[in-house]
């Protein structure tokens, strides 16, 4: 019905998104990261909606995932009355039904019904009806699992069994739950936790060739695809949808491909589909036959999306007509949306605020994975305010981020003031043996983390009226480099009419083309890379040239790409995609000083 869909965004921003958007038709993703932050929505729209809610404490058997299942049972009742209630007022109000349509695709079906209804003046509410119920159904309760975010839980110092990690709960309490829809696993394969779908009927082929509960997979490239495809395939698994992310250009953390860019990537997609589509399909089958399930006689539907960046009607079109994807996410744009996602004013003034200058890839994750954000966030003030006064480090209270073993069996978090104490003294112990700027920089490494467990989860918490206890972490925001270009709150109507170019939201700023932002994004990626590394080895000299070469590439295909075909402002690209090459060259030039100062 929609030609986007909206992305997890954080642990709170995209919280409770379904239940804001769905009765529109419109799909959006929520992270069950967060049992904790989950608990608390319950209670809220339990009360909100009037339905029963009784307290999933810490103390009952499998609270996270019981936790989960409960939170998402409850989207799904209040989705479902929330779109029986808008098709009551489609039918009923003309006013409605008009604004509705606005909002609609060119080329929907639902869309060019209803506005043939209303030319020919058959606008009775039997008529609309029908349309309606053959057309219309609310959008998608999908659920975000980030695979790698599997923590070890402990009792009494005892390791639980795997079927408590955190990211195994999670699927347990999707799985469980009334919703139909998809989990979107980001962050890479984890084959045990794959393992554990097997565990749930839902996720095989119902008799009627459909699934109950269906897998995406967040993927940066054709090749993990296809690894991470058949690999559920041998399973009886299949994959419903691959969603390909931008490996800079979006918000959140960034998980850089070796300078493959989104272009080309695509357009492997579309060239290989089939591929994708026939070497899982026989595995699938085969694994169904073993296992006495349903075996469908053809292959199952399966989806091509994408997201990062994105931010023109011109875009957007051009992803779903020249790479035939099924859908494009926009994310960062909707923080801006106070009826899509959960954000705390002071929060969505800094996002609105904020230039180009201000986003940038940062070191606080605790992952170590490099994560996109914006200046001036609140968390900054407090966290910068501890290391102050010699007390760097987080509480950590809730530990789903204590993935490491360094010091702690049950794992710490590189954010926690328990961890940061031990490595700073550690470091103190070095500090005659280190030039200053060496422990300068060591330092800021330890310090910088931040508390992402309650940075990402306060903005619902400050939006809600939630109380927010313990030490004061303030908000972390997570939005991507597209984020720069959009100035002000919009409505959800303004927002879908400008992905869909009948109406524009002013845009702040030069914006590049998305393309081009993003190969902005990966040479400069490059050259911090090169200036960062002190002693310089053959074998990174090696990576940076496989870097340079495949955005090399990238250009080369780009330049064919934009010659091609007729884009606004073409001759911009086309000018900011030569001053690119140019850059790239004075990179292949260090290198390869590089090269010869190694021999």
């Amino acid at each position: 019905m929609h030609t986007f869909h909206i992305p997890v965004m954080g642990l709170a921003f995209t919280i409770d998104s379904p239940i804001r958007v769905a009765h529109y038709g419109i799909d959006s993703v929520i992270s069950i990261m967060d049992d904790d932050l989950i608990e608390k929505m319950t209670a809220y729209y339990a009360a909100k909606f009037k339905q029963p809610y009784e307290e999933i404490t810490q103390k009952i058997e499998d609270f996270r995932a019981r936790r989960i299942t409960g939170y998402l049972n409850l989207a799904d009742k209040i989705v479902t009355q929330k779109f029986e209630n808008f098709k009551q007022e489609l039918l009923q109000k003309r006013a409605s039904l008009e604004s509705f349509i606005a909002m609609l695709p060119n080329g929907s079906q639902l869309k060019n019904n209803l506005e043939q209804l209303i030319t020919s003046g058959k606008t009775n509410i039997n008529e609309v009806k029908s349309v309606l119920e053959q057309f219309f159904k609310p959008g998608s309760i999908d659920v975000n699992i980030m695979t790698k975010v599997d923590k070890d839980n402990f009792d009494n110092q005892e390791q639980l069994p795997i079927f408590y990690n955190d990211a195994h709960a999670a699927l347990r309490g999707f799985a469980n739950s009334t919703v139909n829809s998809s989990v979107v696993f980001s962050a890479g394969m984890n084959p045990r936790l794959y393992s554990y779908l097997e565990s749930f009927d839902g996720f095989y082929p119902a008799p009627d060739g459909q699934f109950h509960k269906k897998i995406i997979l967040k993927v940066s490239d054709f090749r993990s695809a296809i690894i991470q495809g058949n690999f559920l395939a041998k399973k009886g698994l299949w994959v419903s949808e691959y969603r390909i992310e931008s490996g800079l250009n979006c918000g959140g953390h960034a998980f850089a491909t070796e300078g493959l860019l989104l272009g080309p990537i695509l357009e492997e997609f579309k060239a290989k589909k089939n591929e994708l589509v026939d070497s899982a399909f026989s595995l699938f089958t085969q694994a169904l036959t073993s296992k006495n399930k349903f075996v469908p006689e053809k292959p199952p539907l399966l989806k091509i999306t994408v997201q990062g960046g994105v931010g023109t009607a011109e875009e957007h079109q051009f992803l779903l007509d020249h790479y035939q994807v099924d859908s494009v996410g926009w994310g960062s744009p909707f923080l801006l949306v106070p009826e899509a996602t959960s954000v705390d004013a002071e929060t969505r003034k800094l996002l609105a605020d904020c230039k180009e200058s201000d986003l940038y890839l940062s070191n606080i994750s605790p992952l170590g994975v490099p994560f996109n954000t914006v200046k001036g966030m609140t968390n900054d003030i407090f966290k910068n305010a501890r290391i102050a006064a010699g007390k760097a480090g987080s509480s950590c209270p809730k530990k789903y981020l204590a993935l490491s073993k360094e010091y702690d069996k049950e794992g710490s978090c590189t954010a926690s003031k328990k961890y940061q104490d031990k490595k700073i003294t550690e470091l103190q112990n070095r500090k005659h043996e280190l030039p200053e700027s060496v422990f300068a920089k060591e330092m800021k490494a330890i310090t910088e983390k931040a508390c992402l467990c309650v940075g990402l989860a306060n903005p619902s918490h400050l939006e809600l009226n939630f109380p927010v206890k313990g030490q004061a972490q303030g908000v972390v925001v997570c939005p991507g480099p597209n984020m720069a270009y959009f100035s002000k709150e919009v409505s959800l109507k303004e927002m879908v009419q400008h992905i869909y170019g009948s109406k524009s939201i002013e845009i702040h700023g030069d914006r590049p083309n998305f393309f081009i932002k993003e190969l902005q994004l990966y040479i400069d990626y490059l050259k911090n890379q090169i200036e960062e590394v002190l002693e310089v080895q053959p074998a990174q000299i090696k990576k940076w040239e496989t870097f340079k070469n495949n955005l090399s590439h990238g250009i080369d295909y780009y330049k064919n790409l934009f010659e091609q075909y007729y884009w606004v402002n073409k001759e911009k690209v086309i000018h900011d995609l030569e001053n690119l090459k140019i850059q790239l060259f004075k990179i292949e030039l260090n290198l390869y000083a590089y090269g010869e100062t190694s021999v």
